[in-house]
């Protein structure tokens, strides 16, 4: 899967009470059909699909996907890395963002503002299996300076649905 790199900046059209409706049944449930959907918001099924295909062309709807449980794919190590980089040109940012895209174990990528300059979300097996990929990948991404590491101990609370 191709990883977000910039979420581009487009004007997005303005939600009514019936598409925030909408869009909260498919963050629950995206394989729903469009006559399940319609029942659950009370629209008619042409009108219902209607304003999905609005809100798909608009980019409001990005994407559907799986979500994999960790632990099937032996993912249950979640680690929060702060990374701070030798300087704040284009040029060192521009590559840094680049190349941790291409990490596959890097789930997220945030510019910070604060005392690190990113904070990443990565998934490894184990803490041995971390180590290779700080060792392996993280290290050597460009521009970084000092890096510092947190472990997950229990996912308390996680959900993908945005308030709307």
């Amino acid at each position: 899967m191709e990883a977000v790199m910039a979420q581009e900046i487009r004007a997005f059209p303005e939600l009514d009470d019936m598409d925030r409706s909408i869009l909260r049944v498919l963050q629950r449930d995206g394989r729903m059909t469009h006559a399940e959907l319609s029942e659950k918001v009370h629209l008619s099924p042409s009108a219902c699909h209607r304003r999905v295909q609005r809100l798909e062309a608009a980019g409001v709807i990005r994407d559907y996907v799986a979500l994999l449980h960790p632990r099937a794919v032996g993912r249950v190590t979640t680690v929060f890395v702060e990374i701070s980089l030798r300087g704040q040109s284009d040029e060192i940012l521009d590559a840094f963002e680049k190349a941790v895209a291409r990490v596959p174990d890097v789930l997220e990528c945030h510019l910070m503002a604060g005392t690190a300059d990113y904070m990443l979300k990565v998934v490894a097996r184990d803490s041995e299996d971390f180590a290779r990929i700080h060792r392996q990948s993280l290290a050597r991404l460009p521009g970084v300076a000092q890096m510092q590491s947190s472990f997950a101990l229990k996912t308390v609370f996680k959900t993908t649905a945005l308030p709307v």
